[in-house]
């Protein structure tokens, strides 16, 4: 059985001294390792920016997509080898702003894929402008005198367009992050995760101690059943989202795979793709 060690690699992570990045690289192999997957059964599709580059240092099949593009590639990826454990990655303006589409589609499908997201609420790559999971009011270079846009509810998003697994966390609770991935790779279906991951560099609001002052924990909330969608989004509501834990799960909905007729019991990978000459010269037929 694959260990820890068995996922990392020789690539040097080059992310800035501090950042929440290197505690979600660092959940993920501890995942994957607890859920008995190994290097050769996953696969991890990766978007741009500073998280973009998290496909690079696990060792497993890895693919550095476009931006906003993770999501497309990853169920592509599920749909031809359903026997691979497939996580999607990115940060929050590749998820909640120029993949948005993708994220909701995926979300709807219910592709037996799990999406963590990297949560700055700013662009650290390009040098740190306002993302669409910045608070009204920030300043950056892109909105010198504060953003006018109210920030995007990622979370309650998910819940409106029928997710069936909702996680949230913050990257310096390791043993929090790492529990909530395992639940998202084995649940069936699509798994969407945020992460708090602060931005050391070009970040200086919601930093690891605002974060600490401002999130609760779903395991601390009296009463709280993550199978209630109607407690989930009133939860989230009442709190600014700022909520950690296993926010909702629905175990009943099939996933999409499940819901297509005449889908292989074998991946596409194992199929025989080749034709027999007669179909192939009926095939032909139609453009001679």
């Amino acid at each position: 059985m694959a260990t820890l060690n068995d996922f990392r690699n020789d690539v040097k992570p080059n992310w800035c001294p501090g950042c929440g990045d290197f505690s979600v690289l660092s959940a993920i192999q501890r995942a994957v390792a607890n859920s008995g997957i190994e290097p050769e059964q996953l696969a991890i599709i990766s978007g741009i920016g500073c998280s973009g580059r998290i496909s690079g240092y696990v060792n497993s099949y890895g693919f550095h997509s476009i931006h906003g593009r993770a999501l497309p590639v990853a169920q592509g990826l599920k749909m031809a080898n359903k026997e691979l454990t497939v996580i999607a990655s990115g940060g929050d303006g590749d998820g909640f702003a120029i993949g948005t589409g993708h994220t909701v589609h995926a979300i709807r499908r219910n592709i037996d894929v799990t999406y963590i997201v990297m949560d700055n609420h700013i662009y650290g790559l390009t040098k740190g402008q306002t993302s669409p999971r910045s608070d009204a009011g920030f300043v950056t270079k892109s909105t010198p005198k504060g953003s006018i846009e109210q920030s995007i509810s990622a979370m309650e998003m998910a819940l409106t367009v029928g997710a069936t697994f909702v996680g949230q966390s913050f990257s310096s609770d390791l043993k929090g992050l790492t529990a909530i991935i395992e639940a998202g790779i084995a649940h069936k279906g699509f798994s969407l995760i945020n992460v708090f991951s602060p931005c050391v560099t070009y970040n200086k609001i919601n930093t690891y101690d605002w974060f600490k002052e401002n999130l609760v924990k779903v395991e601390d909330i009296e009463g709280y059943d993550s199978s209630n969608v109607n407690l989930a989004m009133k939860t989230l509501m009442k709190n600014r989202g700022l909520v950690t834990g296993l926010i909702y799960q629905n175990k009943e909905r099939p996933s999409y795979q499940e819901l297509i007729k005449g889908y292989s019991d074998k991946p596409l990978t194992e199929a025989n793709l080749q034709l027999e000459q007669e179909h192939f010269e009926k095939l032909m037929s139609e453009f001679i």
